[in-house]
């Protein structure tokens, strides 16, 4: 089933303008980039986003982070999408991520992981919303 996740490419890959390096690696399997812009992350959007973690210690470090450059935030649409980028995407530490995907290509440590993905297709739709309109996706 065709399916929509969403995507972040981190501050620590906008900084070292690899973003077009790492749409190649979505693209080469199989995901479509259906919605894609540069941002700037306001403290209120980013906690927001990562409310979820709001009693955890690495909170404020978190937000701190996402506000301190441009993100690229993105729609990509594939059969199994939110599985299939969670893979592309590797391990969260990129020691532990296996071989050619993103994290073990570019990630610079735990912290700066270069993207983030979706975990469900309830969490897509919501983190879809949160940035993107309807119109907005083009596929």
């Amino acid at each position: 089933m065709t399916e929509r996740t969403f995507s972040i490419l981190k501050p620590d890959a906008t900084r070292r303008n690899i973003t077009g390096k790492i749409n190649a690696v979505i693209e080469e399997a199989g995901l479509r980039i259906v919605a894609q812009r540069r941002v700037h992350l306001t403290d209120a959007q980013a906690k927001k986003f990562y409310e979820v973690h709001a009693e955890r210690p690495f909170y404020g470090e978190l937000v701190a982070q996402m506000t301190a450059e441009p993100v690229v935030v993105q729609v990509l649409e594939a059969e199994g999408a939110v599985a299939k980028y969670r893979e592309v995407m590797g391990a969260t530490n990129p020691d532990n991520a296996a071989e050619g995907t993103i994290r073990k290509l570019f990630a610079l440590s735990i912290g700066e992981n270069s993207v983030h993905g979706s975990d469900s297709l309830e969490n897509a739709g919501i983190e879809i919303a949160q940035f993107f309109k309807d119109e907005d996706i083009v596929g």
